[in-house]
């Protein structure tokens, strides 16, 4: 039998429309459609990004004595002093001050991250939850922080992951509110995105090639002449076949419900 075997198997960056154009085919209707009705975002409380230079971080790895400690907790006390009044500028050197006398309490970065975050300074923000974080990553302050100033910076979704963390670890009226603000925004970018990944699926459906009926027929006749293959096997027949080379003759063999070759 001369079975026409060739060979055998072991066993928020937001996509453009121009991403699946394609210049030899005309555009789809349904491209059309989704490029009409373009995404529209709240971003009335996006800001600018700062660019400032890394604040002081400290060292976490460095040992602590109990009068570091102390000294911490004092300027951590006077930054809270500072803020009660409004001197944000104050409050925030005197939390660097508590951090590089303390650099392993996560609390004080989540706070000087807060901190930045009202003198609208997200990307400083960030850094600072993201250092309170590694520190302690059940910092419900640090997720908070730092979803607020992801949305500040218009980055929806990952805005509305870090909120719904902070809010399972320790829920407020206040990320309650930034949710209300950012979960709308984050829902459309999803919807947008599965609109272009149908778009997609569209665009290879259309260029896959049409069988024509000869390839058809052929793979018909492939299939039949492998099931017969199996069941002579399965009686326990050898069966010989060439390869496309037409030089090699193999012998089929079954072991195990599975296929294997030799050669003779």
């Amino acid at each position: 039998m001369n079975l026409g075997i060739s060979g055998y198997c072991c066993s928020h960056h937001m996509q453009e429309p121009g991403d699946f154009d394609d210049k030899s085919d005309p555009p789809l209707s349904a491209q059309n459609d989704i490029v009409e009705s373009d995404i529209e975002l709240d971003n009335a409380d996006v800001v600018e990004p700062d660019n400032d230079p890394p604040q002081k971080m400290g060292d976490p790895s460095a040992e602590i004595t109990e009068e570091q400690r102390d000294a911490a907790q004092l300027a951590k006390s006077k930054a809270v002093d500072a803020m009660s009044q409004g001197n944000l500028d104050e409050a925030l050197a005197q939390l660097t001050e508590a951090i590089l006398l303390n650099p392993q309490s996560a609390i004080l970065y989540a706070t000087r991250a807060s901190i930045y975050m009202k003198l609208k300074k997200p990307n400083a923000a960030i850094r600072d939850a993201d250092t309170a974080l590694k520190i302690n990553p059940d910092s419900a302050k640090g997720y908070k922080i730092r979803g607020m100033s992801r949305a500040m910076l218009g980055l929806w979704e990952e805005a509305a992951s870090d909120l719904h963390v902070a809010s399972k670890l320790d829920y407020d009226e206040e990320i309650s509110m930034a949710l209300k603000k950012v979960e709308p925004n984050a829902l459309k970018i999803e919807e947008h995105r599965r609109k272009y990944e149908r778009l997609r699926k569209q665009k290879q459906q259309k260029r896959a090639p049409i069988k024509t009926e000869a390839p058809i027929k052929k793979e018909q006749e492939t299939e039949a002449q492998v099931q017969a293959a199996l069941s002579a096997l399965k009686d326990g027949k050898s069966l010989y076949f060439y390869l496309p080379d037409g030089n090699k003759i193999h012998k089929i063999f079954f072991v195990d419900l599975s296929f294997g070759y030799c050669e003779k």
